[in-house]
C-alpha cells in the first residue's frame, strides 16, 4: 500500500462557491466531472495509481458539511501552510487553528473552516 488514503470527498452546499474557495487558497484549477446524480470538482492529481485524489462534491444531501463531526482531512499545504492560510479569510473561510509546529521532522499543521462549513486541516513538511 503506497498511501493509506486513495480518495476523499468534501461535501458542499454551493459547489461554485466551494470551487472558488479551494481554487483561490491553493491557486489551482479544479476539474469538473458532472454525472447524473452527483457533481464533482476534482483536485489536480499527477498519478492516479500512486497519488491521493479527491473532489468537492454536490450530491444533493448525501454529503453533509460539518465543522465538528466526522474525519479530519489533511490537505497538502506544501511548501508552507502559512502561504495557504494567508488566503483563507479573503476567500470566505475561517482559521480555527493557526500554523502550529507538530515537530521539527513532521512539520506544521493548521485547521480551517472552508466556505461550506467543513473543518479541514492543512499540513506542510520541512524542506530536507
Amino acid at each position: 500500500m503506497t498511501n493509506a488514503i486513495s480518495w476523499f470527498e468534501i461535501g458542499t452546499t454551493d459547489l461554485d462557491r466551494a470551487t472558488k474557495f479551494y481554487e483561490t487558497i491553493f491557486q489551482v484549477k479544479l476539474a469538473p466531472l458532472d454525472l447524473d446524480n452527483i457533481k464533482m470538482r476534482m483536485f489536480p492529481l499527477d498519478d492516479m495509481m500512486t497519488g491521493v485524489g479527491g473532489a468537492l462534491v454536490d450530491s444533493k444531501g448525501f454529503h453533509k458539511p460539518s465543522s465538528t463531526d466526522g474525519p479530519l482531512i489533511y490537505l497538502n499545504g506544501n511548501p508552507d501552510v502559512q502561504l495557504v492560510l494567508d488566503r483563507v479569510e479573503a476567500a470566505g473561510g475561517k482559521i480555527m487553528l493557526p500554523k502550529t509546529e507538530i515537530s521539527p521532522e513532521y512539520g506544521c499543521m493548521a485547521v480551517i473552516i472552508d466556505s461550506e462549513g467543513n473543518r479541514i486541516a492543512l499540513h506542510s513538511v520541512p524542506k530536507q
